[in-house]
């Protein structure tokens, strides 16, 4: 199926790189002070490095929503991939458990570095291209 010119097998490829250099912990979730977002997930949530990655490591080609050109500049020639998934997680203030919708957004260098560029609660839903 073509996609954005995108197939689900590069997909299931560009995944297979992004999980390789996350098991070697060749990877960050960006927590910088322009990424309230990111850091808020951590703050509403019972969520730790480990469940982070145990989510980014169940990602599959059918959570890809759009691949999207870096606007920052000096690095407009790397691509970003967005997912979307659905996971259970445990409100920090209270005892509610509760299915969030998350925004996750990559960016795989070309040595294999992976950068977490996005990874929040969904502000709007997103759309899923192989689903």
């Amino acid at each position: 199926m073509y996609i954005l010119g995108i197939t689900l097998k590069d997909i299931d490829s560009y995944l297979t790189e992004v999980k390789n250099a996350i098991r070697k912990n060749r990877y960050r979730i960006e927590m910088n002070s322009r990424r309230q977002d990111n850091r808020e997930l951590f703050l509403t949530y019972v969520i730790d490095e480990e469940m982070a990655k145990d989510i980014l490591m169940g990602l599959t080609a059918t959570d890809f929503s759009e691949r999207l050109q870096n606007e920052h500049e000096g690095y407009e020639d790397e691509m970003l991939y967005v997912f979307g998934k659905d996971v259970e997680l445990l409100e920090r203030m209270g005892n509610e458990s509760k299915t969030v919708s998350l925004y996750i957004k990559f960016n795989k260098l070309d040595n294999c570095y992976v950068i977490v560029v996005s990874l929040h609660e969904q502000k709007y839903p997103i759309k899923y291209y192989f689903k």
